[in-house]
This record gives structure tokens, sequence and C-alpha cells, in this order.
């Protein structure tokens, strides 16, 4: 009997273009049939090969249009045409990447009470999309390492590891203001620790200081929300970037309204959307398929009220905005105001000591949405929130 354990080294969550580390271990228990063995032939335990490769399965709905990407297509066949790629593909299921597999050993023996120890490294393509459980579309990685005895059917275990998206071309424009500041520190007095510090940071470095420094960013904005009756109410969002864990934090201002908010809520919804292959639909074109996920929400009675304020957290287990050829993902907050123009609530602040409310009042609902960006934060960060199981075992009798 042989035991194969699988250990991700920095917890199971990276960052799209990170380097993925994972610890594989066979050993070979000791057990009570070695002692009445008659030679060292009897106590080995040998397997032929083994072998590790990261796989990223796609399933989407029957009615999602397939990527026309055939060359890709192709070359996606090929890679999965191993023997880790077997049984992971369905009829709405798919392997979108694979990394060329590695060979961990060639003919391993081993003694009782031996452990072998190897280090699967691999890097995450940038190009390619994060781990998403949405309702059209599901992308999930998984490291898949296989291993097999002379004359016996392959082993598999596979490792699911999660990975987050980091926008390259969004943060182009900071990168190029981390250039200039470079240029600038070059102009200036040169030290020792100056040059230390700029060549140990690495890609993932530079990307995870982009982000912090554009969600970091304070720019409130203000947002003046009427109906057809007159203001309702002043809006402020203090910035509109964000990543994993924030809490959206706005203000609403009622001294400026002319019509009465009775109540109100604020909905983080992400909104995703696919095309829908023509062949399954009336229409002859291709036509968008949309689904919005609610996660998060904050309601509120507000009737009196000048001042209140949103506090509404962002969940780590949430997929930042991404888009690929087959999926767009957004993220907004969804507003709904119920109003009134009732003449009893007029008098709600002139006589305050004295006010009764209606039995009933008539009331209007008014919907709006706001855009927002939300990006990745830390993959330690999301691990710690985010239980993961981070050493998977098997066992090959």
């Amino acid at each position: 009997m042989i035991e194969v354990t699988a250990k991700l080294i920095r917890g199971h969550v990276f960052l799209s273009g990170e380097i993925v580390e994972c610890i594989v271990s066979f050993s070979h228990p000791i057990l009570p049939s070695h002692k009445i063995a008659q030679s060292n032939m009897e106590m080995f335990e040998s397997l032929a090969w083994a072998s590790a490769q990261i796989h990223c399965q796609c399933s989407t709905d029957s009615k999602i249009a397939k990527t026309k990407d055939t060359d890709k297509s192709i070359i996606h066949a090929v890679l999965a045409d191993t023997s880790l790629g077997t049984n992971i593909t369905g009829d709405n299921s798919k392997v979108d990447l694979t990394t060329k597999p590695k060979i961990l050993f060639c003919d391993l023996r081993l003694l009782p009470g031996q452990v072998k120890h190897y280090v699967y490294r691999e890097k995450i393509p940038t190009d390619y999309p994060p781990s998403y459980r949405g309702q059209l579309v599901k992308y999930s990685y998984k490291i898949t390492i296989g291993t097999q005895r002379v004359n016996s059917p392959v082993k598999l275990m596979r490792v699911p590891i999660r990975v987050l998206p980091v926008v390259a071309d969004v943060l182009l424009h900071e990168a190029g203001a981390l250039c200039n500041e470079t240029t600038e520190e070059l102009l200036a007095p040169t030290t020792p620790f100056l040059e230390m510090r700029r060549q140990k940071e690495t890609p993932i470095d530079l990307a995870l200081e982009s982000l912090q420094n554009i969600t970091a960013r304070r720019n409130p904005n203000f947002y003046m929300i009427s109906n057809t009756w007159g203001k309702v109410a002043r809006f402020c969002l203090f910035k509109s970037a964000y990543k994993l864990g924030e809490d959206i934090i706005g203000t609403f201002d009622f001294t400026v309204a002319t019509v009465r908010c009775v109540q109100l809520s604020v909905s983080l919804q992400c909104e995703e959307e696919t095309t829908i292959d023509p062949t399954q639909t009336a229409v002859s074109d291709n036509s968008k398929q949309v689904r919005i996920i609610t996660y998060s929400k904050h309601h509120e009675v507000c009737l009196g009220y000048t001042y209140t304020q949103l506090i509404l957290p962002i969940p780590l287990h949430v997929t930042p905005a991404f888009v690929t050829d087959l999926v767009s993902l957004k993220w907004r907050l969804h507003f709904e105001f119920v109003t009134s123009t009732h003449k009893t609530l007029n008098m709600f602040n002139a006589i305050e000591s004295a006010w009764q409310a209606p039995p009933e009042i008539p009331i209007e609902t008014m919907i709006w949405s706001l855009p927002i960006r939300l990006y990745s934060t830390t993959p330690i960060h999301v691990a710690q929130g985010v239980q993961g199981v981070t050493v998977h075992k098997l066992i090959i009798r």
C-alpha cells in the first residue's frame, strides 16, 4: 500500500499569473505483514510513474454559444488527451485549459516507512478566466496528480484551487504611473536599500501594489436621486473601486428632498451575461442571456430621517469582474426607494409630538442601478476568510 499526499504550500487561493507550489509525498506505511516477509523484494512497493498538471474545467448551459476559436480548441483537445485528462468532460462541460504535464518521477521503489517528497510548480496563465461558479457558466481549477503501478489502471487525485483575476488592461494606467515614479527615483540620489527593494519586486507584487492604489483612492461622488414628483435624496459614494472583503460605505442626505422617502434598500449584485447559441432559439442572430445574482442587502425604514448611512460588505467568496469570449461579469449597486406624496406625511416635522401615522398611504417604488468596480485582493486574505482544504490524500492498494 502506498499513501499519496498533496499539500498546497501557500494555501488554495492564487492570483492569475502566480506560481502554484504543491508538495506531493509518496509513503509506504509499515504494516504487520512486513514482519513475516521472507525477503526485501516482498517488502518493496513500486510505482511506474507519477505526473501532475493543472486543468481548468468549463461548464455551461446547453443554450450557451461555444467559442469559435478553432485553433485554441484543437490545442485544448491535444493537451487534454492524456492519461490525466480522462473522465472530466461531459455534454456541457469541457477542459478550457490544461498545462503541460510535468513528470514527478519514473520507477519509484519504497521500503516500509520510507517517504519521498516532490515539489510541483506551475505558473497559472494570465490570459485564462478566474474561478467562477455562476448560474450560466462555471470555471473550476484543479491540480490533477496521476500515478500508476505496472499493469494497473491509472490512479488520479484532484486538488481544487481558486484563481482570482488580475485585469491587466485596467492596471495599465497604474503601471505607467509606477514606471514614472521609478524614473523619478532613478533621477534622485540612489541608495543600496532602494536597489534591493526594486530587484525583489515581482510582477505579482506590482499588480497587488496597483490594486491597492486603485482601491485605496477616495474620490467621493454625489448623486441627486429624483423622480417625477421631485427630489428624493442626495447619495454620496466615497469611492467606486473596491476589493474583496471591503465594506461599501455611502451616505443619504434627505434634507434636500421634496418627496418623502418611506424606506430604501440597497443590494450588491453581479450581472452575468452570456451569448445564446442561435440554433437553440427562434432568433437568427446571437442573443444575450443575463442573470442577476444578489449577495448582500441593506434595508432601512427612513421616514423622518435627515441623514442615514449605507454599509454593505463584499463577501470574500465572490468573483471580481472579468470578461471572456463566453461570459461577462459586472458588478453594481441596486437601489429601491419607496416614496410617497401623501399630505399627512408633510405634517410629520411640523407637529411631531402629536403626529399620528395614517393607516394607509399611497406609495411609489423607484429603482436605480449604479455600476461599481470590484477587484481581487491578496490571496492569503481570501484563504483566511474562506476555508479550503490544503491537504489531500490518496491510498493506492
